[in-house]
């Protein structure tokens, strides 16, 4: 009764919603019975009428005001037009609805990181203009149980709503709107550092995962009583207050102010360059910007790339700009400036960077950092900025976060970033993730595949195509296997159906997590759903894979599956290694022969096993005629070194 009164008092308007993934400019995947749900007064009719075909599709809110229904959609095309009307007169439309194919994006920061960030951003920016091709972002949100809303919109691809979202969901999604001709909509979910349990639902976990109870058990006990993360809020909201105190009293965001006695830095650049590499807490930095009279009042766009990890920007003494979360450091930074602000002559730039754990960064040098209007040369403002240390993340009384639950809690993400999405009507998804988990790859075996059976589960779609990508080479200091074992861990879970994995050995940067190289990694996952999912014969989309071995005296025949054409370039093949019965392995000499590699080693007589690319920062090089590299790999089965742990 109380719920129906406070419905009663919103417009009629406000009394009809839609679910967050449904808006103008949506893609619904096609010729399928595409679920379509939102919130009316309880009780109340809803009709929902689809140009496409003219029809209306009645259904009926529950107790609790919530409605869902399904949409036939027809054979990809548009744009449509979707009314959504309940029987009080509560009216909705949606307008440029594309009926085409539908991809789920997810994983941690390898998912996440953006086109501006990736090799010759600039050129695939200017190829993102796509009008058939929509966006939809998820942002960050955690939540002890599963959500019915998140934060995003549908957006049209241009060269400017691209730059935020996810390289490798775009240049996938890119491809496959090249070789299909169909309208393709990409739903990114992501968010850096998080693992595999964080994106899994409490059900599957309970049944499967012990280990996870104690946490779960906090969170059951804590949806009784949600104020702490209310109480969080308030802890940030005075964090930052005293992150701002000392500007305040020094007037240092104040237009006129002079920052006399302050350093010099160059940006971009990172805090070890100016000798502040273990220095946690806030850096003040300031930058003049002369402009002619012409651009005075116009509304401007200041680029300053990401920022590790969060920032407060001034102009002319106005907040113009920030972000305060966690997960963002990775995230490029765009802020509108209004033209109110902009003078002729002399302009002030006040950045306070906060960093809380590792090392501090202003922007990316292949980013650039600039103030731009239109019609007019962007400002380059990579250089000298002058710069000065603020207070300590001791002075500030530290980042404050939840001490048990955040984003990489168990079902905190699967809770407030996929449940939302869930069940709307998509072909499948691609995944990149698994950095996070590389200390317990032993549990990934079962993990990673229990994730792909809950999302199954949970959609109601039947076994839909589920494509990931292994993880890249990388030197991550003191690993004894643990890499290499989440590689093979991603490698087993291909034995669930219609799963596919993208091999990146040959594209990883060992020195970098983030390889810039991120159009190899979607051609990929591309190739996997054109020729798995849409029946494209002519397109080879696996690597070499091992098949078996075979001993031959002191050499071991290795035999491979997908291996037409095996080569390793210019060089023999690298990174084989060879073990007896004492289990300790060797460098290996191996040569190819036709579709299997014979490999050996002077030391090793009687060999027992072979593996390959073990290390975790091997740069492997073995690949099929296609071009399509090799997994790392092991024929033995010897104790793991994560099951240790």
């Amino acid at each position: 009764m109380i719920a129906t009164l406070l419905l009663l008092a919103l417009s009629q308007d406000a009394a009809l919603e839609l679910g967050s993934p449904f808006g103008d400019h949506m893609v619904l995947q096609r010729e399928t019975d595409a679920a379509i749900w939102g919130w009316a007064l309880p009780g109340e009719t809803v009709s929902v009428e689809t140009s496409w075909d003219g029809r209306w599709t009645v259904t009926r809110a529950g107790v609790d005001g919530r409605w869902r229904t399904r949409l036939t959609t027809p054979e990809a095309g548009g744009p449509f037009r979707i009314d959504v009307a309940s029987d009080s007169g509560a009216r909705l439309s949606l307008a440029d609805v594309l009926i085409g194919e539908v991809w789920i994006c997810s994983g941690q920061s390898n998912m996440e990181w953006p086109m501006t960030a990736i090799d010759d951003s600039a050129f695939e920016l200017e190829r993102s203009d796509l009008p058939r091709v929509r966006l939809f972002d998820v942002a960050h949100q955690i939540d002890l149980e599963p959500r019915d809303r998140c934060e995003g919109e549908w957006v049209v691809s241009t060269p400017e709503t691209a730059k935020g979202f996810s390289a490798v969901g775009l240049l996938f999604g890119r491809m496959l709107h090249e070789e299909l001709g169909v309208p393709i909509g990409l739903i990114g979910t992501n968010w850096g550092g998080t693992p595999a349990e964080a994106w899994t639902g409490e059900g599957t976990l309970r049944e499967l995962f012990p280990e996870f109870d104690p946490i779960l058990d906090r969170v059951s006990a804590a949806r009784a009583n949600p104020g702490g993360e209310e109480s969080l809020e308030t802890l940030r909201s005075r964090f930052w207050e005293r992150v701002e105190a000392g500007a305040a009293a020094g007037g240092w965001i104040e237009a006129s102010f002079r920052p006399e006695g302050w350093k010099t830095a160059r940006l971009p650049g990172a805090w070890e360059e100016i000798e502040l590499g273990g220095f946690d807490g806030c850096l003040w930095y300031q930058r003049e910007v002369e402009l002619d009279a012409a651009r005075a009042g116009a509304d401007h766009l200041l680029e300053l790339g990401p920022i590790d990890d969060m920032d407060l920007v001034w102009f002319n003494g106005e907040l113009v700009g920030a972000s305060r979360g966690d997960g963002v450091w990775t995230t490029p930074r765009r802020y509108e400036v209004p033209g109110a602000l902009v003078r002729a002559d002399r302009n002030a730039i006040v950045l306070c960077a906060v960093d809380t754990g590792g090392a501090g960064r202003v922007g990316d040098a292949a980013l650039g950092m600039r103030l731009s209007s239109a019609g007019a040369e962007p400002v380059d403002l990579a250089g000298e900025w002058s710069y000065l240390v603020g207070a300590s993340l001791a002075e500030l009384g530290g980042w404050p976060r939840s001490d048990w639950f955040h984003q990489n809690s168990p079902t905190s993400l699967s809770n407030g970033m996929l449940d939302p999405l869930i069940p709307y009507a998509m072909r499948g998804a691609i995944w990149y993730q698994g950095e996070s988990n590389r200390p317990r790859a032993a549990q990934y075996r079962r993990l990673f595949p229990a994730l792909i059976s809950d999302w199954r589960e949970r959609w109601d779609q039947g076994d839909f195509p589920f494509y990931f990508v292994q993880i890249a080479p990388f030197d991550y200091g003191g690993d004894r296997g643990e890499a290499a074992e989440l590689r093979e861990a991603q490698m087993l879970a291909q034995s669930l159906p219609n799963t596919g994995m993208a091999v990146t050995m040959d594209v990883g940067n060992p020195r970098d997590i983030h390889p810039r190289n991120k159009q190899d990694v979607a051609h990929r996952l591309a190739l996997l759903a054109l020729a798995e999912t849409y029946g494209r014969d002519d397109l080879v989309a696996r690597g070499p894979s091992y098949a078996r071995m075979t001993i031959e005296g002191s050499s071991v025949r290795l035999a491979f599956d997908h291996a037409a054409g095996l080569t390793s370039g210019d060089e023999p093949p690298r990174t084989f290694t060879i073990a007896g019965e004492d289990r300790v392995f060797h460098p290996a000499t191996a040569r190819i022969d036709g579709e299997s590699v014979i490999v050996s080693a002077d030391e090793v007589k009687e060999p027992v096993a072979v593996r390959f690319a073990w290390g975790a920062a091997d740069e492997p090089n073995l690949w099929n005629g296609a071009g399509l590299p090799s997994s790392s790999f092991r024929t033995d089965t010897w104790p793991m070194a994560s099951a240790e742990r």
